[in-house]
């Protein structure tokens, strides 16, 4: 095991850290990222490790530990070790998250080895969102009132002045050309993402292909519009395409998501399902019940591991759709905004920090109003351009402000 040694700047991103500070229950998501103590890991998990070239024959810089190297964790070590030198990692895999984010660091504190030039208490601590910053401090008080006696005291007051927001850098690949005409002719201008765009190859056949929706007969309302090409006309027909590309897990919230999408069937509204998303070791049953109940709907069904396959389904749908009932960023559903999709997500936890109001609901009687309209009128979503300005959130955009953060220690 190579030790970091030499100067080693440790980041560091535990999710054990967030349990041990905020009420039982809301250990999910993301777990801030310490300086001097961000995040990191590969599938086997556990050891160090250096991703070779620009560390061969010289010692790692910074240490990037990840305790759930799966998901979004590992789209954000994987990038940092690819586009930043000086890096080494240290992994667990992606299993039992809520036991990971309880246990991980007693593991982590015996198993990476020490070293004079570093300790893992932060000098800065960085956020992925406002709402991960603010929920995390406002929680420290009531979460020290549960201690019997020897109350650490004003433990948020001391943390404070150390805190930035940072977000997620999210790499966003070039999807024209798996777009269908509508979009494209929507689609707003934007920035150069050239170091966000990742080759996207010829499709790998998988059991869980996507498939192209079915054309339906358009009724009498869509009709004959005169500034709709036939191809976009063709495609305001079909019924409206909903997407859920997130964990199959009980913090996503999927009971809301099926109990939406059931009383849509009970209406006679037609519309296609796409659930996508990642499995682990614990599936809730509420999916095998929903796959049953919404068959004749469901286009795709399960994990894609093509990205190619994965993004046509975004780049195909019209709505996604989070249900959420914990969430500190949401990669998900901004690279389904970037695929052109009409976004919907409740008002509450970081949504409203990123959608703009109308793209918002507050209860399940909205959700399925606004789910509704939409099947009753698809082409509301296809034409409409989505208000969020991705770029923001591009690699290409916070890269400088990564590259100071592990050199100088303020982003």
């Amino acid at each position: 095991m190579s030790q970091p040694c030499e100067g080693t700047r440790a980041a560091v991103r535990p999710p054990a850290v967030i349990d041990n500070r905020v009420p039982a229950g809301n250990s999910r998501g993301g777990a801030p990222v310490f300086r001097n103590a961000v995040t990191g890991g590969e599938p086997g998990g556990g050891g160090l490790f250096s991703p070779g070239g620009a560390l061969s024959g010289s010692s790692p810089s910074v240490l990037l530990v990840e305790a759930f190297y799966g998901g979004s964790h590992k789209q954000l070590i994987d990038l940092l070790k690819t586009h930043l030198s000086g890096c080494c990692t240290f992994t667990l895999p992606a299993k039992k998250w809520h036991w990971r984010a309880r246990t991980a660091a007693l593991h982590l504190s015996q198993t990476i080895p020490t070293c004079p030039s570093y300790s893992l208490v932060a000098d800065v601590v960085v956020f992925n969102s406002a709402f991960n910053m603010d929920s995390f401090l406002s929680s420290i008080s009531s979460f020290m009132k549960k201690i019997p006696d020897h109350r650490p005291r004003d433990l948020d007051q001391l943390i404070r002045p150390k805190c930035v927001v940072l977000y997620y850098p999210v790499q966003f690949p070039d999807v024209s050309r798996l777009l269908p005409e509508h979009k494209l002719l929507r689609r707003p201008a934007e920035p150069s993402h050239i170091d966000d765009i990742t080759p996207q190859g010829e499709q790998q056949h998988s059991p869980n292909k996507p498939q192209s929706p079915r054309p339906e007969e358009p009724s009498e309302d869509q009709q004959g519009d005169p500034h709709q090409s036939s191809c976009e006309a063709e495609g305001q027909m079909k019924p409206l395409h909903i997407v859920w590309p997130h964990r199959w897990e009980h913090d996503k919230n999927p009971e809301l998501l099926f109990s939406s999408l059931l009383k849509l069937k009970q209406k006679g509204l037609k519309f296609h399902l796409s659930v996508l998303g990642e499995t682990f070791t614990d599936v809730p049953e509420i999916f095998s019940e929903a796959r049953r109940l919404l068959d004749s709907h469901i286009l795709n069904w399960g994990f894609l591991p093509d990205k190619d396959g994965y993004l046509a389904v975004l780049c195909q749908a019209d709505v996604v759709v989070s249900t959420a009932k914990h969430e500190f960023f949401g990669v998900a559903m901004l690279e389904a905004v970037h695929c052109g999709c009409y976004p919907l997500c409740p008002k509450a936890l970081v949504y409203p920090e990123i959608f703009p109001a109308e793209y918002l609901y507050s209860t399940p009687e909205q959700l399925v109003k606004r789910l509704q309209g939409l099947c009753r009128r698809p082409d509301v979503a296809r034409r409409h351009v989505v208000k969020v300005d991705t770029s923001s959130f591009s690699w290409t955009a916070l890269k400088q402000r990564f590259q100071t953060l592990l050199a100088d220690g303020r982003p």
